[in-house]
């Protein structure tokens, strides 16, 4: 799971700080120097601009199961936008947001968000004309934002793209100017694990994150009646438990068009009932998601999960392991200024983080493409069931 490797990085710190001190001031301002260099997301490859702007939503039918009231949750719309329009660029996390980044000490080895190009127009005009409406969903642990990679190359080939932070769950989210931290209710500690306590506990979760999706994509629709394609349905992606939220929101919502999983262990009714809509399982070198373990992998878990998914589905269904990744190459990690050793700590296989990036952007795309305006398919295999 993504706060798995979350974890990883904190038992790290140790390790860097006296890396940091046997290495002397001389790499440390090294350091300084480079993480100061400008860097940019991945360009995207579609022929709109994209645009961003974000919400507040609360559904008022619904009480948060973890907090008090409705269920509130912010989301981040990516969209197109007309070649032609011209307009200042988004900062890629403002404000609170600013708080997605690595704390200190290790936040030295991270470059600042500051110096993190965005390619997305600040609230630019929607451009003229309806378009699909895709819901993406984050891993367990981290926020929409940090997907923007992905978010903005979907609006790039006509997509409204919905990031949808789950409150509670998240590290951070931001809501009525303050930042909200996630609780153990709402992001259990053993959820990576695959106990039979780990899997109820993620079993009975996902129900929650697959109707915060659902009530994104009706109140997308609701928002912008003139722009959200509603004959074609509505697509569902997520990585790592966004990945199996994404699956079982698209099992319980009958306009769902596709849904992608992103290197995520699956949870919920969907593993015994399956989807009818066509899926993507997308798996890092060290996955057994799509039910053929990657050769990273030290054991089978979750791989009877992913089988037990793909028989009970009854759409067609893709696999794919992308070579030389792990399970943060699916974020936008692969696109930050990350120095040594900091990189060595993160989960992100030996393929150059960029690259990874870009094959993950070309499968969904391709996929999507496929599954809402029967274009050619992609280029991964189907699954074995």
């Amino acid at each position: 799971m993504a706060r798995r490797g979350m974890r990883r990085v904190r038992t790290g710190i140790v390790i860097l700080v006296l890396f940091a001190l046997l290495g002397g001031s001389g790499y440390i301002g090294w350091v300084l120097v480079k993480r100061s260099e400008p860097v940019a997301l991945p360009d995207p490859t579609g022929t709109f601009q994209v645009g961003r702007r974000t919400f507040e939503w609360t559904d008022t039918v619904r009480r948060d199961p973890y907090g008090e009231g409705p269920r509130k949750l912010s989301v981040w719309l990516w969209y197109p936008v007309a070649k032609s329009t011209t307009g200042r660029h988004v900062e890629y996390a403002p404000g609170l947001w600013n708080g997605l980044h690595l704390k200190s000490p290790i936040a030295v080895f991270q470059g600042p968000f500051n110096g993190l190009q965005d390619h997305a127009l600040d609230r630019a005009t929607i451009a003229p004309g309806r378009f699909p409406v895709v819901v993406l969903m984050p891993g367990m642990g981290l926020s929409a934002p940090m997907y923007a990679s992905l978010a903005e190359d979907l609006a790039s080939h006509g997509y409204l793209v919905a990031g949808v932070t789950p409150t509670y769950s998240a590290n951070l989210t931001v809501l009525d100017g303050q930042t909200v931290k996630g609780t153990e209710a709402a992001n259990p500690p053993n959820l990576g694990e695959t106990s039979q306590g780990a899997l109820e506990a993620g079993d009975h979760l996902v129900t929650t994150w697959a109707a915060d999706a659902r009530f994104a994509a009706t109140t997308l629709a609701k928002q912008l009646p003139n722009s959200v394609e509603t004959g074609i349905g509505t697509s569902y992606v997520g990585h790592s438990f966004g990945g199996a939220a994404s699956l079982e929101a698209c099992r319980t919502d009958q306009r769902c068009g596709a849904a992608v999983d992103l290197d995520g262990l699956q949870f919920g009714e969907v593993v015994t009932k399956g989807v009818h809509a066509p899926i993507m399982l997308l798996g890092a070198d060290d996955s057994c998601i799509t039910s053929v373990c990657g050769p990273d992998a030290k054991n089978d878990d979750g791989r009877d999960r992913a089988l037990s998914l793909l028989k009970a589905s009854t759409g067609t269904a893709w696999c794919a392991t992308i070579p030389g990744t792990r399970h943060f190459n699916f974020t936008d990690y692969g696109a930050y200024y990350l120095a040594l050793p900091l990189r060595k700590f993160l989960p992100l296989g030996s393929v150059g983080p960029r690259h990874a990036l870009t094959v993950t952007n070309g499968y969904v795309t391709t996929f999507l493409s496929h599954a809402l305006y029967r274009t050619a398919a992609p280029g991964a295999p189907t699954c074995a069931d």
